[in-house]
């Protein structure tokens, strides 16, 4: 099954800035902003901040609010926050380079720390998203999947690309499938998963808004949203001083 899944990405693989490079960092920060984003919005925005923001120190430099300025549009912007404060530390004691020293950095969980160790640091082992767990519970009856010696970054990246384009939701697309003539499920549909809230006034749209909005400048406690206010500064997304609401400096 995986050697099926190795060879249908070697031919059938998206083409990615991020898997051209073997720069912690640089997958790091991919890999923060894929969490719960689509490929394309990362695909316009990796770039931009790898060229403001080359390495850690470069990163652990800038400042907070400069950092969650440039995150604007990603959404989740507290991984912004987690991220300037992962790379703060490793600019101060270096890159881990295992599962349990990435895992002990701020802000870094399982997944991250798996998915970086493995496709930046070659340990054997396979981080499981959302993609990988649906493969994983159609076609090997929930059981992990066991990477060949050396290859569980390219497997893992594999498993993505399948899940994603693939073995999709609701409709998988069997018939464009390596695994479907192993796969006990081939063939079926899948009721749809839980039906996400709508975006249009909802809390984290107006989070996002004010944050814009103090992306251009402090403004007066008074004016805005003190729930939604609160919620920033507890997040670390923005500070309170002198009856004005800004970004965090640092």
């Amino acid at each position: 099954m995986e050697a099926a899944t190795l060879a249908w990405y070697r031919t059938n693989g998206r083409i990615l800035p991020w898997r051209v490079t073997q720069d912690p960092y640089a997958i790091l920060v991919s890999e923060v902003m894929l969490q719960q984003t689509q490929v394309a919005r990362v695909l316009a925005r990796w770039p931009l901040w790898m060229t403001q923001w080359p390495t850690v120190e470069s990163l652990a430099r800038a400042s907070l609010a400069e950092v969650i300025v440039a995150w604007s549009g990603l959404g989740y912007n507290r991984r912004a926050v987690a991220l300037h404060r992962t790379c703060g530390v490793i600019a101060d004691v270096g890159f881990p380079t295992t599962y349990n020293g990435l895992l002990a950095l701020p802000g870094i969980g399982p997944y991250t720390a798996a998915a970086v160790a493995c496709i930046a640091f070659g340990e054997q082992r396979i981080p499981e998203d959302v993609n990988v767990r649906r493969i994983a519970e159609r076609a090997n009856g929930g059981a992990p999947f066991v990477a060949p010696d050396g290859l569980a970054g390219e497997l893992t990246q594999a498993l993505f690309d399948l899940g994603a384009t693939v073995c999709i939701a609701r409709r998988p697309r069997c018939h464009a499938c390596p695994l479907a003539g192993v796969c006990p499920t081939a063939g079926q549909t899948f009721a749809p998963a839980r039906r996400q809230a709508p975006f249009a006034g909802s809390t984290r749209q107006r989070r996002g808004a004010l944050l814009r909005r103090l992306g251009a400048g402090g403004l007066a406690v008074a004016e805005v949203d003190e729930v939604i206010a609160a919620g920033l500064v507890r997040d670390g997304l923005a500070a309170v001083a002198d009856g004005r609401i800004t970004l965090p400096a640092r």
